[in-house]
């Protein structure tokens, strides 16, 4: 049985360190969730493996008759649902469709970056990690925390932290990013409406105009 104090490993990396393909896979994976390190990539596709391996033991069983295979099927699908994996009334085959991805978008660190509670992932790492963040009122300081569809709605800063308050630089900072964003989708928008309206020779001439404004 080993030794009960000794911690175990919680996932399972991959069986050779300097496979090519492998790292530049997961380079991107890394930057996009602003994640510590590679490990927790293996640890979210060992999470994603034991899921899958679940799933096929209970089809497997299912097929043979198993009542036991249908409550654990049960528990299985509420507990994805719960956490945002999978939809309401899905078909357990198909939860083997689940990707690496949909496990990394239940983080608690992607989901307060989402939230727009934090600039950038990185920066929501350092968020959760130094206390700031809080779940129904209790400080989470563990960034791979998997949040469920009840607590995510939950999110927001330690009412303890600095950061709690609108005053705050990196509020500030966080409200005028939401601004500029704000208004360049507006600016967008506008424009792609002036674009759809106007035809192909009115856009010539008003450029043409504009033209000799400014060589003038």
């Amino acid at each position: 049985m080993g030794d009960p104090g000794k911690s175990r490993r919680a996932y399972k990396g991959p069986r050779h360190p300097w496979e090519g393909w492998r790292i530049e896979a997961e380079r991107p994976i890394k930057k996009d969730y602003g994640l510590k390190n590679k490990k927790e990539i293996w640890k979210a596709k060992s999470e994603l493996k034991r899921i899958t391996s679940q799933v096929k033991s209970l089809i497997r069983e299912k097929n043979k008759g198993s009542q036991q295979a249908l409550r654990e099927e049960k528990q299985l699908l509420d507990r994805l649902v719960r956490y945002g994996l999978v939809s309401t009334g899905i078909e357990l085959a198909d939860v083997l469709s689940l990707e690496l991805n949909d496990i990394l978008n239940r983080r608690l660190q992607t989901l307060v970056y989402r939230k727009s509670t934090a600039l950038t992932p990185k920066q929501s790492r350092q968020f959760i990690v130094h206390g700031h963040i809080s779940i129904k009122g209790n400080k989470v300081c563990v960034p791979s925390y998997l949040v469920s569809k009840e607590e995510e709605d939950l999110i927001s800063f330690n009412s303890n932290s600095t950061i709690s308050s609108e005053e705050h630089p990196e509020r500030v900072k966080r409200l005028k990013a939401q601004e500029a964003a704000k208004n360049k989708a507006k600016i967008e928008k506008t424009e792609a409406k002036i674009e759809g309206e106007l035809t192909e020779e009115e856009l010539k001439r008003i450029e043409a105009e504009v033209g000799e404004v400014v060589a003038e």
